[in-house]
């Protein structure tokens, strides 16, 4: 909240940093909603500041797969890079899929697209979006994979940090708790910048789900999975409303019988969601492409929406261990802002808790 007054012309001047230093009675509504705002977000220990000036939105995806060139692509269409560089190992694909984008430029916002094998293209980067990995196989768990992508992490990232050293690096590749613990280690980057799409695109899927056997529109379905993307991930339960009106309460209120069984089912359709696209298709593409989308978006324009990604969790929910899992995050232009004091149950707090040593287990296994 800022602090406003009247200049020469007459117009209403906002001046965010004096807001501090004004005295309000101890219970009116700007001391209420200063407390708020000071107790609600919690920032990560270690964090520090970008400078925030507007320069070039540079963004770089490594690895043009299925997923990265989803990435790509909607960044282009929604006009959120003014360069886009795509880093690959094999050069004939990625000139391809460069070219391929190239040729569109008729239908498609300006913006300047790159293609090399050398990480010199990625120089000056505002965004590095990590999509490279081995695929997931049909049933094969997202931690199962982890050993497998530590390695290549290892050839991607120090490149990253040589010639993007203030980028915000955004992690996709799979499992990518894990791997974005790996590339926060490998960077050396303060933790408000290195973060991992975590369950961004479980909890679209759990409010889509939602939405649609109630029959309503899923930007008024509010709800978060928590945790781990994957197996073990949280659906926090005590919190999702739909349009303000809590859904458990609600259920109570009216003597609409339920059970945890049914609400289990739908954590297991949510989870079982990838799979059954990855049996079906081969693998996920679109989906996890908007979901990068917004929060690329958030990231570059400062939005300061709240989105549950893959960030440094020790120290939250009682979690002891320095895991990365999935917490309500607000999200600016110098990466994680805060982390939302969301409340739990005493149930919902066991499984994050778990969610969280099941990752330290693996991790303990790392060669980093």
């Amino acid at each position: 909240m800022a602090t406003a007054e009247t200049n020469t012309n007459g117009k209403i001047v906002f001046d965010s940093e004096s807001e501090a230093k004004v005295e309000y009675a101890p219970e009116s509504a700007p001391k209420v909603a200063l407390e708020i705002k000071k107790n609600l977000f919690q920032t990560l220990p270690g964090s520090c500041p970008l400078n925030t000036a507007k320069g070039s939105w540079k963004i770089t995806v490594v690895g043009v797969g299925n997923v990265g060139m989803a990435c790509a692509q909607t960044i282009l269409t929604q006009n959120l890079a003014d360069e886009l560089a795509l880093v690959d190992v094999e050069p004939n694909k990625l000139r391809g899929e460069m070219l391929d984008l190239q040729h569109a430029a008729a239908f498609l916002p300006r913006a300047k697209i790159v293609a090399d094998t050398d990480y010199k293209i990625t120089a000056g980067s505002a965004i590095c979006i990590v999509t490279a990995g081995a695929r997931q196989k049909p049933g094969e768990s997202r931690l199962a994979l982890v050993q497998k992508n530590v390695s290549i992490l290892k050839s991607i990232i120090p490149q990253i940090v040589k010639y993007s050293p203030d980028a915000i690096l955004l992690i996709i590749s799979n499992p990518v708790d894990a791997l974005t613990y790996v590339s926060w280690k490998l960077s050396g980057f303060p933790p408000n910048r290195v973060l991992g799409s975590g369950t961004n695109l479980d909890s679209s899927r759990f409010r889509w789900l939602l939405a649609d056997h109630l029959d309503v529109n899923a930007h008024n379905v509010h709800g978060y999975l928590i945790g781990e993307h994957g197996d073990s991930s949280v659906p926090v339960w005590s919190t999702v409303n739909v349009g303000g009106v809590s859904l458990l309460q609600f259920l109570k209120d009216n003597g609409i019988p339920y059970s945890q069984a049914i609400l289990d089912g739908v954590h297991k359709k949510v989870v079982d969601g990838a799979y059954e696209v990855i049996q079906l298709k081969g693998y996920t593409s679109w989906a996890i492409g908007y979901s990068v989308a917004s929060l690329v978006k958030c990231l570059l324009r400062d939005q300061r929406w709240i989105h549950p990604v893959s960030v440094c969790a020790k120290g939250f929910h009682g979690i002891e261990d320095e895991v990365f899992l999935s917490l309500p995050t607000q999200l600016g232009s110098s990466g994680v802002v805060g982390v939302l004091n969301v409340p739990l149950t005493d149930e919902e707090r066991k499984k994050l808790q778990q969610s969280a040593q099941t990752l330290a287990e693996v991790q303990a296994g790392l060669e980093i």
